[in-house]
Formats: structure tokens, sequence, C-alpha cells
């Protein structure tokens, strides 16, 4: 059978291919405590000092690096009854492995700093007016704290995103405002109240708003199908209210600037209108309607000591409940 028509399909190449991929696999297969046992002999210029220095015999140790020179397929020492001195190709192959070996004390001094608070990373999902008014007192103080941890804040506005940075491990701490489900565990932060913001044109002398007076006014909201306005026009209606909406506007920042201009009138979570305008008057609804602010992580997680300190410090704060 013609060897080239079946090779790919299950049957093994030819023995010399074979041969070969089988002797580029031993080329790479050396280990760390090979290129230790390099460097120690290379520093003593002796296999017997060598050996006492690693704790080994020193049949071990010349083991070692026959073995890599083979897989090298390069004489590394010269060996003579002064000792063993670095052939010329040895001192290069010495200078690959300091690196080798440095890369690897580099690896674990990262990975102890990191379950560590003298290092390590905090990544944060959350969306603007929480990492605004809310995160940015408790940040401060935990830089303060431990100024060598790596704060990443990722700022978005939509919720499922959030979920997703969680879920796929792009955020170890999500700051949201929308229902969660048990694969997370989470804790309330904060209660935000859903405000009336009146700007200069419509305000009026009363120092409460009724449900008919609302209704009267142009609004200006989110755009259609966002998950805020959708409570409040659920929430209006509840009451016997239609709300009168005249324009729809993606950015709560937006909105804030098209209301102080006097265009209309806007109903937004508090900490989303902040800062708010001179000369606007804010007002509750009729009924209050507050929405509900979340702190959560992945409950599967690992969590890195990081992690957990700043949990402990956003909970100390007093207002969050499990």
């Amino acid at each position: 059978m013609d060897r080239k028509a079946v090779y790919g399909k299950g049957f093994l190449p030819h023995p010399a291919v074979s041969g070969a991929i089988m002797k580029r696999k031993s080329r790479t297969s050396m280990t760390l405590s090979q290129l230790q046992t390099l460097l120690a002999v290379a520093e003593r210029s002796s296999f017997s000092d060598a050996a006492l220095q690693l704790g080994l015999s020193q049949s071990s140790v010349s083991g070692a690096i026959a073995m890599l020179e083979e897989q090298l397929g390069v004489v590394l020492f010269s060996r003579g009854r002064y000792g063993a001195h670095l052939t010329p190709i040895g001192e290069r192959m010495v200078a690959y492995a300091q690196q080798i070996v440095k890369l690897q004390e580099d690896m674990f001094t990262e990975a102890r700093l990191s379950n560590s608070l003298r290092g390590g990373d905090l990544r944060i999902t959350s969306f603007r007016s929480v990492t605004t008014h809310i995160l940015s007192n408790v940040l401060a103080r935990f830089r303060q704290q431990f100024p060598n941890v790596a704060i990443r804040i990722s700022d978005n506005w939509n919720n499922q995103v959030i979920e997703e940075d969680l879920r796929r491990g792009r955020a170890d701490v999500g700051f949201i405002d929308s229902p969660l489900g048990d694969e997370f565990e989470k804790w309330k932060v904060f209660e935000d109240e859903y405000v009336v913001l009146i700007p200069m044109p419509f305000q009026h002398p009363g120092v409460t708003l009724t449900w008919e007076q609302l209704s009267r006014y142009p609004l200006i909201m989110f755009a259609e199908g966002d998950m805020h306005d959708e409570e409040v026009y659920a929430h209006c209606e509840a009451h016997g209210v239609t709300l009168n909406v005249d324009y729809y506007v993606n950015a709560d920042s937006s909105i804030v600037s098209m209301m102080a201009q006097g265009l209309g009138v806007t109903i937004m979570p508090r900490l989303a209108a902040e800062p708010i305008p001179e000369n606007v008057q804010v007002y509750s609804l009729p009924v209050p309607l507050y929405r509900e602010i979340w702190m959560a992580v992945l409950a599967s997680a690992l969590l890195s000591p990081p992690v957990f300190a700043f949990l402990d410090m956003v909970k100390a704060q007093g207002m969050f409940k499990k």
C-alpha cells in the first residue's frame, strides 16, 4: 500500500519520519532541574562540588548534564583533571538557563504577591453613577491602605455586560442594579431614589408634586426599552398615570443637559442625575420609587486576598445588606 496515500488517516508515518519526530520531542523535554544543575556545575566548575551544593550524588549530576548535552546536541563542559569548564557554546547556554530560571522565580514571586495584600489585582465592573458617587471614596481608602494592589475599573451602561464580566472572569466584583440569580453572591449596596427634575420654565411653588401635575409635563426619558424607565412607567401606570414623553435619549448626561436647557422634565435615579444643575427643582415622585444597587461576586469564583479586603471595606460602611 502506498504510504503517502494513507498518511494522515491513522497510519504511522515512515520510520525515518517517526524518528525525526521523536528526536524533536526529546530536544524540547529539558527540565528546570537540569538547568539548575547546569548552573551549579558552571558556578563551581566541578561536578562533585555541584553535587554537594544540590544535595545529589555526583552520578546524578553527571547524568543530568549528559542528558542535557544529548538533548541540545552540543558539548557544554570540557572535563579534565582540573575540573569542568564551560565550552563557548556552554557559556551561551548558561546565559539562557539563567534567564529561564529567573523567569520561574519571577512567576512564583508574582503568584505569591497575588495571594497577598502586597500586590495582586482588583478588577471591578460597574456603571458610571456608582463608580463616581459610591466607589470613589472606598477606592481612595483602599488605595491608601493597599498601595501595591493594581485596581482596574470597567464602566458599563448595560447590566448584561456587567454580569458577563463576572461570569467570564473579566472582573472580580460587580455593581449592578438588576436582579441576579443564585450563581452570584450579592449584597445590597444602596437604594437610589428616582427623582423628578424640573427646570426653570416648568417650575411651580409647591413643595410636593402630584400625579396630575406630573402627567402634564413634557418628559425627556431614556431610549425605549431601558430597564429603569420601564420601572418608572409601570410605577406610574399602577397609580393611574400615563406619562407624556417628548424625547428619548440614550445617555443620562445628555438627558440632564437637555432638561437644564428647559426642553422638558425628566425622571431618573438621583445618582445618575448628579451633579444636578443649579436652578433645577428636585422632587420625589408622589409615591416614592427606588432602584436597588447590588455588589456581587460569582459564587464559584476563587477570590484573592485583595478582593476579600475590598469586599470587607465596602461592607464595613454599614449601608450594605446581604
